[in-house]
């Protein structure tokens, strides 16, 4: 351990609890004990306090405790003169320092000084989660602020992506770039591995954030880089996320401070780039996150901690910028890059797609305003669509991409034209069955083109192409490169051949559209058809172990997964793809009990899935051994028993709800692996399902919903209405417009006659 590193973090931590000491101090004079303290729509509080500490802070008064425990973490600086192992010592004070920099930003949110403003800023996707279903695509005025902690909402939605690995890990880059462009091509490199960015720190008063923001980098959740603010203080955001990551997925409570970081090195797979100078407070954030177990990378000369001793990986690297071998600064920033990666051990898979833009997942919630569009097809002035069908392979010539019709030279900028995308696929173990689930992936391959929006499926396909894309290069032909790419590289164990036809010709659209049309319902009817009954195996999904260890997902026909990702036929090509991944065939066997779905089969792989935390899982009931879940759920269904039904609450919905709990607080109940009678994480399209907690009274049971899913699910649940006999039964359900605790909801659902009222006891 490096004396040098131990006294400057050490030092460094003492002046920051110093510093949180002062600010409370003042604070509580100024504001009052009572004073009301938290992070915006989050369970956890302050969630490193919490998850270290167990203190659920809630009022300014509570953080005199956490200031006197930061306090209490300190040590001396090392001797000069005597040598000692001052490791412990040092990730105390790394830990001291990161109570006291959550304790100063909650100070700061108090202030009103969080997130932190910043003129003419404009996050992609804003400071708090906005849903894809929302009309995002206008222009929208700079809301002046950056980042600030991470909310919930965000962290449950990008779980799915965390868990199957199209999100490998995470940075945390503090300080500023040897010039813009390497800040550029870092923060690019990262995204074309999926890896999530999130900027704080500065040195001399410029931080990353500036540098990406004056070349026009878009900024925020939307597009994986996430500004939290310009001071290195900002960076426990960074751990809080870490921490949450923990509390919500793995199961474990505020106060295990000890599982929490172990958690996080062994599953989170995270590291901090330290770029330009690193002062006392930056070595004082790299020891607390050390604690982590996320090793430290600096572009500077500073002294490294190496696997020898008591450490047995990196946890402090120097690769100083200019002692990179590089013909250009632009690749020394490649190689610093990916140095990181090795060292955290990130593991990361890149599809080489051939387009003149920067590709990876990292774009896929990108939105390209009208003002910055160079052509659209669908949405409101033209049509588009999307159809990918099996053909033998004598049919399919493999890499051919014919444009037929013209392309968009023509149109005027921010004007649309018609558009039809049709895939040919070939394979020897391709599946008629599989059609539907390629040609969903078509949204996800295409948004992975920076510069292009996309939304919708099939014919209410509505794709944005960007001035900037454009004048790249990127043409109607890229989008059959990306689709060729793509499939090959994700689906080659069913796909040999692949074949894209982009058609803008709109006589030959109209005859394509009926063709497409005709399969759609097709496959819709085979849907329909495909029920638990007409099968004999359901399929296991161990993707969210990861970060769930005892969390068992079962997909039948019927019931899709909790995420909402994946569905029966997903799952079965999934498991052709790669038959020892994580969709395997349960073979039900022997049925136990058809009214709650208990099967000999599905039972078995209960306990040996969850390693013997679950001994059973009923399909269908909501009050005797419901399936578990991760933390990535789309909704919570609950119990309700004054009204003797259930209420739906959606992730995007931050309002309280009639259980006395918002979302944020009742995934705490629902996640990490644990079965809760009466509480439940599901995928919303389960709800429309005929076997929605069927053993329970199915769908009329549901008395409060939240308003984002009667919106965004009309078409959807007015058919569910009419199969259960109830046309009206979607009025009769309350939401947060109406009702907002179970005082009000009694005397709502009388009013308006609820079914549940009359329906025997839930339990």
């Amino acid at each position: 351990m490096s004396r040098y590193i131990a006294t400057r973090a050490i030092r460094g931590a003492n002046a920051l609890v110093s510093e949180a000491e002062a600010m409370l101090d003042r604070a509580l004079e100024e504001k009052g004990a009572e004073t009301p303290v938290a992070f915006p729509s989050t369970a956890y509080h302050l969630p490193v306090i919490l998850g270290m500490t167990g203190i659920e802070v809630a009022a300014l008064g509570q953080l005199t405790d956490v200031v006197a425990h930061a306090r209490d973490l300190l040590h001396p600086l090392p001797a000069d003169h005597q040598w000692t192992p001052y490791l412990g010592e040092t990730l105390d004070s790394g830990m001291a320092a990161l109570l006291a920099a959550e304790t100063i930003e909650a100070i700061r949110y108090v202030d009103g000084l969080q997130p932190e403003a910043l003129a003419g800023f404009e996050a992609a996707g804003g400071p708090a989660f906005t849903s894809p279903d929302a009309d995002a695509t206008e222009e929208r005025a700079p809301n002046g602020r950056l980042n600030g902690a991470i909310d919930d909402i965000q962290l449950r939605s990008w779980g799915i992506q965390l868990v199957d690995g199209r999100m490998p890990g995470f940075a945390a880059i503090v300080g500023c770039a040897k010039s813009n462009e390497v800040a550029v091509r870092i923060v690019r490199e990262l995204q074309k591995r999926n890896i999530l960015c999130f900027l704080s720190g500065n040195v001399n008063g410029r931080s990353i954030i500036h540098q990406l923001i004056e070349e026009g980098v878009e900024l925020g959740y939307d597009t994986y880089t996430v500004p939290f603010g310009t001071d290195t203080i900002s960076a426990i955001y960074a751990l809080g996320f870490a921490t949450r990551s923990a509390l919500t997925f793995g199961g474990l409570k505020g106060g295990q401070g000890r599982e929490i970081l172990l958690y996080n090195k062994g599953r989170v797979f995270a590291f901090v780039l330290a770029l330009g100078e690193v002062d006392d407070l930056k070595y004082a954030a790299a020891a607390g996150a050390i604690n982590f177990g996320f090793p430290v990378i600096a572009d500077t000369v500073i002294p490294q901690i190496l696997p020898t001793g008591v450490t047995t990986y990196e946890h402090v690297v120097s690769m100083p910028f200019n002692e990179i071998e590089g013909v250009d600064d632009l690749e020394r920033a490649e190689r610093l890059v990916q140095k990181c990666i090795e060292v955290r051990g990130v593991k990361v898979h890149i599809a080489d797609v051939p387009v003149p833009v920067p590709y990876g997942s990292a774009f896929e919630g990108e939105v390209v305003r009208k003002v910055d569009m160079r052509v659209e097809f669908g949405g409101k002035n033209s049509r588009a669509f999307e159809y990918l069908r099996m053909a033998g392979l004598d049919e399919v010539t493999d890499g051919k991409i014919e444009v037929v019709g013209p392309d968009f030279s023509d149109v005027e900028p921010q004007g649309s034209m018609d558009l039809g995308i049709v895939v040919d696929v070939a394979g020897r173990q391709m599946e008629k069955d599989f059609e539907p689930v390629l040609e969903r992936q078509i949204h996800y391959f295409v948004n992975g083109a920076s510069g292009v929006q996309h939304i919708g499926q099939r014919d209410i396909a509505w794709i944005r192409l960007s001035t900037k894309a454009a004048d790249s290069g990127f043409d109607l032909e890229h989008f059959g490169k990306i689709l060729h790419a793509r499939l090959h590289a994700d689906f080659g164990a069913i796909v040999d051949k692949v074949q894209v036809t982009i058609h803008t010709d709109p006589e030959r659209l109209k005859g394509l559209l009926g063709e497409a049309r005709a399969a759609y319902d097709f496959r819709n009817k085979r849907l329909a058809d495909l029920t638990d009954l007409a099968v004999d195996e359901f399929y296991s999904c161990t993707l969210c172990q990861s970060f769930a260890p005892n969390h068992v997902c079962i997909i039948s026909p019927e019931r899709l997964g909790l995420c909402g990702a994946y569905n029966w036929l997903d799952c079965k090509a999934s498991f052709s793809i790669n038959p020892t991944g994580p969709n395997q065939p349960i073979k039900l066997g022997r049925v136990l009990d058809p009214e709650r779905g208990f099967w000999e089969g599905t039972n078995d792989y209960a306990k040996v899935g969850s390693h013997g935390v679950v001994e059973e899982v009923a399909m269908y009931s909501i009050m005797e051994n419901p399936m578990t879940a991760c933390g990535c759920f789309e909704c919570i269904v609950m119990l309700i028993p004054e009204a003797n039904g259930v209420m739906v609450v959606s992730r995007e919905d931050t309002s309280m709800t009639p259980a006395g709990m918002t979302f944020s607080t009742l995934a705490g109940l629902a996640g990490g692996g644990i079965q809760t009678p009466g509480v439940m994480g599901v995928g919303k399209y389960y709800l429309i399902s005929p076997r929605f907690i069927s053993a329970n009274g199915g769908f009329s049971r549901v008395v409060w919903m939240s308003s984002f899913l009667k919106d965004t699910m009309a078409e959807e649940l007015k058919v569910v209405a009419d199969r259960d006999g109830d046309p009206s039964l979607i009025d009769r359900i309350a939401d947060e417009r109406s009702v907002t605790t179970v005082e009000e909801l009694q005397p709502w659902l009388v009013e308006h006659e609820h079914p549940a009222l009359t329906m025997e006891a839930i339990f």
